[in-house]
């Protein structure tokens, strides 16, 4: 028993590594609030605590890879599989319907695999990028809608 103490104390972070992957996590949460809580707004069944909790299992992989002394080509193809395997998961979100020969749902797919991309980035540590890249996804969410639209309702007009 002394030994599995000994094994766990021993894999514990200092305090700057602890500071330094809580911040990054912390990051990654709150990057993936900002698409998420448009998502919410509109009412989608991917909303705020999804696309936070994508962010945040992004992060997390991502950190695993890096605080396990992961090569860049380890690192790489955890890159690949969160960029494959969220595809899945965005894949739920879309709905086609039969009568209105409608697929809804492609924007929050994308949405959610975005919010991958801004976890995958807030982990390995580049604070200005999952910012930028959430910024802009807000951007593209909430004012690039009304945008299309004002162009929707020009094309019903004869």
């Amino acid at each position: 028993m002394q030994q599995f103490w000994q094994e766990l104390a021993a894999q514990w972070p200092g305090s700057f590594d602890l500071l330094r992957v809580t911040f990054r996590l912390l990051l990654a949460a709150l990057v993936g609030a900002l698409p998420g809580f448009q998502r919410e707004h509109m009412g989608v069944a991917a909303g705020l605590r999804t696309h936070m909790l994508v962010s945040l299992g992004a992060a997390i992989f991502m950190l695993a890879a890096l605080e396990s002394d992961a090569t860049s080509a380890d690192t790489s193809r955890v890159i690949q599989g969160l960029a494959t395997g969220i595809g899945f998961v965005g894949a739920g979100a879309i709905l086609k319907s039969a009568q209105d020969h409608e697929i809804r749902g492609l924007t929050t797919a994308s949405s959610i695999w975005l919010t991958a991309g801004l976890g995958t980035a807030a982990g390995m540590g580049r604070i200005w990028l999952p910012l930028l890249g959430s910024v802009l996804a807000l951007f593209v969410l909430s004012f690039l809608r009304k945008f299309e639209s004002h162009v929707a309702d020009k094309k019903k007009v004869p």
